[in-house]
């Protein structure tokens, strides 16, 4: 089943139960992918694009609720916390940090970098691999850790 058809089954479902946030939710990431698709000028978007669009919502929530917990707003913190909750269930597993570690390593020595002036050769190398089932910023300190 495609992530629009799942979504569009939880749309229904959510509604069914009266769940307002995750309701919320879903149709900002229906809305979100509708709007890529037309930037894109496309009917439908691939997987890859999805999982993009994905990523880039869940972002944006992670660096909000960052900014809010800083700030003392615990109320819109835990609001934002439900929301990354309910997007998670949408993203692919994943990848543990020794899994992570690994493909880092590996990455690193497919390319032949030694030092960190060739982070963007290896950034470059390891986003596509891991894209969606790693956070970029974790990633970028585990190739900084692998580098030095």
């Amino acid at each position: 089943m495609s992530l629009l058809e799942t979504l569009n089954q939880d749309m229904k479902d959510a509604m069914r139960s009266k769940d307002k946030q995750k309701l919320s939710v879903i149709r900002m990431v229906k809305a979100s992918l509708q709007n890529e698709a037309i930037k894109l000028g496309k009917d439908t978007l691939s997987e890859e694009e999805e999982l993009t669009v994905l990523a880039r919502e869940l972002k944006q929530r992670k660096d909000s609720l960052h900014e809010f917990k800083e700030a003392g707003r615990d109320d819109l913190a835990d609001n934002l916390a439900k929301e990354i909750e309910i997007l998670q269930v949408y993203m692919p597993k994943q990848l543990t940090e020794e899994e992570l570690e690994a493909i880092v390593v590996e990455t690193i020595a497919s390319v032949g970098a030694t030092s960190k002036q060739e982070m963007g050769k290896v950034m470059g190398a390891l986003m596509p691999k891991v894209k969606g089932k790693a956070d970029g910023t974790e990633v970028n300190r585990l190739v900084q850790k692998h580098l030095s």
